[in-house]
């Protein structure tokens, strides 16, 4: 069932964040006239919660720039899910975790026209 999570921000503010589970508790907040007067308060920070992926990304970049031939720049995308139990973890497409990386190498010294 999708509900939306408050996460408080290291930066002053909230984050409000839909997710797709069940709730995990009685901390709520609103009127519960409609779906989404509701809101599950997190018991962590938005960045305390996204912190989780952080050595992912590090680490398969500098897998990346580790190459015989590094390139000059690396770019990953993925996907990021949010959970009230567990903070942010890399979603995945059926079994299988999904990321996109890009590589660019800018070749020094080619002749000039």
């Amino acid at each position: 069932m999708k509900h939306v999570v408050e996460y408080a921000s290291d930066q002053g503010g909230s984050v409000l964040v839909e997710v797709d589970e069940a709730s995990a508790g009685p901390v709520m907040r609103g009127s519960g006239t409609d779906r989404f007067s509701l809101v599950e308060k997190a018991d962590r920070t938005f960045e305390d919660a996204t912190a989780t992926v952080t050595p992912a990304a590090r680490s398969l970049i500098a897998r990346l720039r580790s190459i015989d031939d590094p390139p000059d720049e690396v770019g990953i995308v993925f996907g990021v899910q949010l959970s009230a139990q567990t903070g942010a973890f890399i979603a995945s497409v059926a079994a299988q975790a999904n990321f996109t990386v890009s590589m660019t190498w800018r070749r020094s010294g080619a002749a000039d026209g």
